[in-house]
């Protein structure tokens, strides 16, 4: 999977990351537990689910399956008939596999959206899709390559797609695997590895690159931050347009960053691998952190191994978790939170009833910014009031 090392120990391959500590220290004790939210189960039987979205003021939910499938759960049931079936020509070993969705903005309108998956070589791709006229079904001879990477290793693939507050696509790709960034790719902006790409693809074909991208003078254009290891989950809260990267570190880290609108949502940031993994100089002592960018948050190995991102709640269901960002670590399968605001890191909290049980794979965000969790068992819950 293209997760944090998560899955590579669990047949797939992902980093992995345990507890949660502010950036000021590492700090072993768990956060108090929360209370009031519990786990509704959505959905089961569905293949290494990996990520859950939906279509602009859509009720139904998009659950996208590793092996190769979009499924859909319509008024509660989870539909027989996949809506897209790319299986025979995406490769599912270790991180790879359907790693992400996106709907077009305007999809009641364009019934376009894009997946990002690796095909049989191993290598990225991003392409765009038309609905049938069928609206559980999409149409799979009418996909369009918009963009291929190729992929050096079998890990570190990132996966995340979404489209920003500014109509633009915003995609995360890993350093490309290998232990160390060996090839010292999230230093390398003549690459598109381990950088978060931006691109406009309603107005180009397949893509234009927007005039205000930080590196168009570079030899990829299309970089809009870099310095990422492997981010396992990508977000913008919807309210303040704030951007949450989680990703995955090495050994010994895990790390959650938060670009605002005031500093350019990561604008031209260096997050710092693999010079730094976390807050800490990753080759030893007295590393030049001049231009990087530091975590906002970060946790040891003590207790996780493998940060799975999430996603500030802006649900109505739960008004008291309003402004917690939820993430997740797959070793463990905890599921924790904070609030982040003005620079300072608060309310970090632990959710005992909202763990799955086993790894967490993922979050989900439907429409009305209600948040899920996704099991590697092939479990989707809801996180619902608990009385």
């Amino acid at each position: 999977m293209p997760l944090p090392r998560l899955l590579t120990r669990a047949g797939l391959s992902l980093n992995l990351a345990v507890g949660a500590s502010a950036c000021s220290g590492d700090n072993p004790v768990e956060p108090p537990a929360g209370s009031g939210a519990r786990l509704q189960e959505v959905a089961v039987g569905l293949s290494v689910p990996l990520y859950l979205t939906a279509p602009p003021g859509d009720s139904r939910l998009f659950i996208v399956e590793k092996t190769g499938a979009i499924r859909i759960v319509r008024d509660g049931v989870l539909l027989a008939t996949a809506f897209l079936d790319l299986s025979s020509q995406v490769s599912n070993g270790g991180e790879q596999g359907l790693l992400g969705l996106a709907f077009d903005p305007d999809y009641a309108t364009t019934r376009r959206f894009v997946v990002h998956y690796t095909d049989l070589a191993g290598n990225t791709v991003l392409s765009r899709f038309q609905t049938s006229q069928d609206p559980e079904h999409a149409d799979p001879t009418s996909e369009q390559v918009i963009l291929t990477q190729v992929q050096p290793f079998s890990n570190h693939k990132g996966g995340q797609i979404l489209f920003g507050p500014d109509g633009f696509l915003y995609l995360g790709l890993g350093d490309g695997g290998g232990s160390g960034d060996p090839d010292n790719r999230g230093q390398d902006l003549s690459d598109l590895l381990g950088s978060i790409l931006r691109i406009d693809v309603r107005g180009g074909d397949p893509y234009t690159v927007p005039g205000d991208n930080p590196f168009l003078q570079s030899e990829s254009p299309e970089v809009w931050s870099y310095g990422l290891r492997n981010p396992w989950r990508f977000s913008f809260d919807r309210l303040t347009g704030d951007l949450y990267i989680a990703d995955v570190g090495q050994n010994e880290w895990e790390e959650i960053d938060v670009s605002t609108p005031t500093d350019g949502v990561g604008r031209g940031v260096n997050y710092g691998w693999s010079i730094m993994e976390g807050a800490h100089c990753f080759r030893g002592a007295g590393c030049d952190q001049t231009g990087l960018t530091l975590p906002v948050f970060e946790y040891s190995h003590d207790q996780g191994c493998s940060v799975t991102g999430g996603y500030v709640y802006r649900g109505s269901a739960i008004p008291a978790l309003q402004g917690h960002y939820f993430y997740g670590d797959f070793c463990q399968g905890w599921v924790r939170s904070f609030r982040y605001a003005e620079g300072q890191v608060t309310d970090e909290t632990s959710w005992p009833s909202l763990a799955p049980g086993g790894p967490v794979l993922s979050f989900g965000e439907d429409a009305a910014g209600e948040l899920y969790v996704l099991e590697q068992g092939g479990r989707v819950s809801r996180i619902v009031p608990d009385p």
